[in-house]
């Protein structure tokens, strides 16, 4: 079986410096893949990456097999979650409906066709009580689950996304994340999952790219989030402690001034 992602000697840098350097990693088909780190470590940039939003400095980057290139039909794409503006006239069914013939111009030549694919969307991420409210006076966790039926439009073969549990309450984290590896099992899509919490998605993480200091690990996540590895990465002592199915790290670096924070669940803000 090919892998759904495939990356040989893979490096990019930010200017001079370098997010990381000769990467080799293939993800499969059905994994769930977390990308974890600190503020300007390159997990964003790892999805432009595979998005063909961002070019390689080296190496190659494949989709199933294929060259990553821009708009592939082979990726869906859940973005960090953003309100809308309570104005907005847009109905939660429309939003969704963009995932299914958005990039189509014109009139729908199969209106009825793509109003079940919707409905099928709709009901999957459990929206269909809201489908016709504007997506403006919905919560952001509400938001949040059409996006996610949005990028499952074209049951793509890899699910991108990018901190898509930012700003949700914990029941509406546990709620995405469930649709999310839902996803992953029903329809073996491969998850691509950048985060700066991973507690959260724990219970489904089978590996973890862990980024820091132009530096990388790989591997389960009882093997990347370690005292060891971390300390490693970072260049100081970061003690990791496993409590209760959950991690916690302590003196964790900040990625911009490298002092030391007293003591918090895993983290690394969006990069």
């Amino acid at each position: 079986m090919k892998p759904a992602v495939s990356l040989t000697g893979a490096s990019l840098k930010f200017g001079q410096r370098a997010l990381w350097e000769d990467l080799d990693l293939d993800i499969r088909p059905g994994e769930f893949f977390a990308v974890l780190g600190p503020n300007g470590s390159g997990k964003t940039s790892f999805l432009k990456v595979l998005l063909g939003l961002q070019d390689l400095h080296h190496g190659t980057a494949t989709l199933g097999g294929h060259p990553v290139e821009r708009g592939s039909n082979l990726i869906g794409y859940i973005p960090q979650q953003k309100s809308f503006a309570p104005d907005v006239p847009m109905r939660a069914r429309d939003l969704v409906g963009l995932g299914v013939d958005g990039h189509r111009w014109g009139f729908r030549f199969s209106a009825a066709k793509v109003n079940r694919r919707i409905d099928e969307l709709l009901e999957l991420v459990g929206a269909t009580e809201y489908a016709k409210v504007p997506v403006g006076q919905l919560s952001g966790g509400e938001q949040q689950r059409l996006r996610v039926a949005q990028a499952l439009a074209t049951d793509p073969q890899v699910l991108l996304c990018d901190e898509p549990l930012l700003s949700l309450d914990l029941h509406h984290q546990q709620a995405v994340s469930a649709l999310i590896n839902k996803q992953c099992h029903k329809k073996n899509s491969a998850v691509v999952f950048v985060t700066h919490e991973i507690n959260p998605v724990i219970d489904y993480v089978d590996r973890v790219l862990y980024l820091a200091g132009g530096r990388f690990r790989v591997g389960a996540p009882e093997e990347v989030m370690t005292t060891e590895v971390l300390s490693d990465l970072y260049g100081s002592h970061v003690e990791v402690i496993h409590a209760n199915g959950r991690i916690v790290v302590v003196g964790l670096p900040d990625a911009t001034t490298h002092h030391h924070s007293a003591g918090r669940e895993l983290a690394g803000d969006a990069a």
